[in-house]
């Protein structure tokens, strides 16, 4: 369903500039808290940018529930961004000296004293606390209890076509709490849900493709059919399997033995198991090992309608499958979130920190910038610094909307990906040829066009834009020290003079036109679920893929963990044969592929629609020789698995 981007699934909101504590290294790091009053300490972020004097609509009913995260700076928030900076930078001293769960809560985590202080406070002004852990106090109660612990009016503002409740000033802590409070989330009530990106309709409904198709790239063309840049097209691929993307991403002798990569998204799969043996059998793939495969799961699911449910399920086959064919020894552990909403998200994360189940953490799923309010950034950046001290590594896809222009309105990026503490994994379209022999890549953007009546022409060709690989300059975000003297000035700058987080870092396959086979249990038209294959796509694909490459990396290291790789990663830039230099036009002519897709999506039975897919035209994202917002720093070339050997 991924035309467009897919099914909803809760995201962020993030829309004012994120402050910045003094000396946070240029890491995006929102401030924990700054002077209010003499008795109050402002959070910083709390007000969203959309809770303004001309949407005011009054203040919310004194009796309306609130419920509420206050988040828990811990014992040295400062402290925590600059360790997990040193131990990531392949420059410092400290670099790759790694704490364990314990060491980091016993270093970094919030006392007990601090916390029986908040919990004291947040039960003083009359709210209720149901659940404490080592990230943050949950508290329900009344609008008149959440005004007065956190020393703001609540108001019901207009956003769009709706109102939702917001604080109508920054929310505040006392300033006897000493900074023990990062954030609060909650105050206000707007959705904050992530979307997973993906190629496919809803899993629960059967979906597959129609030939012809190639085997490998160029391998049959579509003779018949009319010219395309002036040459006859090939058939899209039907998909590629591990062993060619093995190839394409210089995999070699590695397999990911002894590594572990974690995945998240919400929900879970009841057919996994099955579906991963199975694709895997059918495959060549590597056959799943007793205890490979492993999930943790919530005791109990929500809002599955509103997030559509069913529709996480492909997301999962597809990023547990794409682990296991790029890397087939590594342990998989998949951690399905409650919901699709932020405060189950960063459950699953933190869930991943503090068990320290994965080295290596996969993640499919997003929204705009524009939708995230800095409380939610701050939660999600301590998480990330908390696994960067014990070297755990995130990545995040790009999105699957180039410049998001034409599914918003308004040129920018995704989120989490935006973070400067995550690795965003941008989208290409791939060529890999006979013998698996790697050909070209460009970057992830597609116009289409249809056949002509009369079937001698492609209609308005290239025709429109459909969908490509996220990216640009973040609006909210500051340069991170590791871009910097390698992203473009006039990237970075795009936004703020001083420079901003641009994104993505690195890139791989994403293109739905050059996708990844994958194999799911769906239901069938006559109400029978079978296993069934198809082709698939998305920065889905691109983020699962370069886990699992990074897995072979930690291998070809010896098995030390990586961590946040982001610093290793541009300090390889521009060293011979480490990466693929991702340009739009690799070929020196227009590039597309031909796709016969069934109209309903499952048979002939209603006939069949022919177009032609344009590939590299991301909207007005490009890719070119260098750094570029659609692909980074290139693709992992032969040489990117072997950089990390040890010497």
């Amino acid at each position: 369903m991924r035309s467009n981007r897919a099914k909803v699934r809760a995201g962020v909101s993030m829309a004012a500039t994120l402050p910045m504590i003094a000396g946070a290294l240029a890491l995006g790091i929102p401030a924990a808290h700054a002077a209010d009053s003499p008795a109050r300490d402002a959070l910083k972020g709390t007000r969203p940018a959309w809770a303004t004097a001309k949407a005011d609509k009054g203040a919310t009913a004194n009796n309306a529930q609130v419920k509420a995260r206050v988040y828990l700076a811990g014992r040295d928030s400062a402290g925590l961004a600059a360790y997990a900076k040193a131990v990531s930078d392949p420059n410092s001293p400290l670099y790759g000296k790694f704490l364990k769960p314990k060491q980091a809560e016993a270093r970094f985590g919030a006392t007990k004293a601090q916390v029986a202080a908040v919990k004291s406070w947040l039960r003083s002004a009359g709210l209720t606390v149901t659940e404490v852990t080592s990230h943050y106090v949950a508290v329900s109660g009344d609008v008149a209890a959440a005004e007065k612990a956190f020393g703001t009016q609540l108001h019901n503002f207009a956003k769009g076509s709706k109102t939702y409740r917001a604080p109508a000033r920054t929310a505040s802590a006392p300033a006897a709490l000493k900074g023990a409070v990062l954030t609060v989330t909650g105050l206000d009530n707007a959705p904050h849900k992530a979307q997973h990106k993906d190629q496919l309709p809803p899993p629960d409904a059967v979906f597959k493709n129609s030939g012809p198709f190639s085997s490998y790239y160029g391998s049959k063309i579509a003779s018949t059919l009319p010219d395309a840049y002036g040459q006859k097209t090939p058939y899209a691929i039907k998909g590629y399997t591990g062993e060619q993307l093995r190839s394409a991403y210089g995999a070699g002798k590695y397999t990911g033995k002894h590594v572990r990569i974690a995945i998240t998204d919400a929900y879970a799969s009841p057919t996994i198991a099955f579906d991963a043996a199975k694709y895997a059998k059918k495959n060549g793939d590597a056959a799943w090992k007793s205890g490979q495969l492993h999930q943790s799961l919530p005791k109990n699911y929500t809002k599955t309608e509103e997030c559509g449910a069913a529709g996480w399920y492909g997301e999962e086959t597809l990023d547990v499958e794409a682990v296991h064919a790029v890397a087939p020894a590594a342990d998989v552990t998949y951690v399905g979130a409650a919901s699709c909403y932020d405060d189950d998200l960063l459950d699953s994360l933190s869930k991943i920190v503090d068990g320290h189940l994965a080295d290596i953490v996969s993640n499919s799923w997003g929204d705009i910038e524009a939708n995230q309010t800095p409380d939610l950034a701050a939660a999600y950046d301590q998480v990330f610094q908390l696994g960067a001290v014990q070297g755990i590594g995130f990545y995040f896809s790009s999105g699957d909307n180039g410049d998001e222009v034409a599914n918003t309105g308004v040129k920018q990026v995704d989120t989490p990906a935006n973070s400067a503490w995550v690795t965003a994994v941008g989208g290409t379209s791939l060529a890999v040829g006979k013998g698996d022999k790697y050909q070209w890549e460009t970057g992830w953007g597609t116009e289409k066009a249809s056949l002509s009546a009369d079937g001698k022409s492609w209609t308005n060709f290239p025709g429109a834009y459909t969908s490509g690989a996220g990216g640009g300059t973040s609006r909210t975000v500051p340069q991170p020290y590791y871009q910097k003297n390698v992203v473009p000035k006039a990237l970075a700058t795009a936004n703020n003079a001083a420079g901003n987080r641009v994104v993505p870092d690195i890139a791989a396959i994403a293109d739905p036109n050059t996708g990844f086979l994958v194999g799911q249990t769906q239901t069938f038209p006559d109400g029978t679920e079978k296993y069934s294959e198809y082709r698939i796509g998305g920065t889905s694909l691109a983020a699962p893929v370069i886990a699992a490459v990074q897995a072979l990396a930690q291998e070809a290291r010896g098995g030390k963990a990586l961590g946040f790789a982001n610093p290793a990663i541009y300090a390889k830039y521009g060293k011979k044969g480490v990466f693929h230099d991702v340009t739009d036009n690799p070929t020196g002519s227009g590039l597309a592929v031909v796709r016969i897709d069934f109209v309903n999506g499952v048979d002939a039975a209603d006939g069949l629609a022919t177009s032609v897919r344009s590939l590299g035209k991301d909207s007005s994202l490009s890719a070119v020789k260098g750094y570029d917002d659609v692909t980074g720093v290139g693709s992992p070339a032969n040489g990117y698995v072997q950089s990390y050997r040890r010497h």
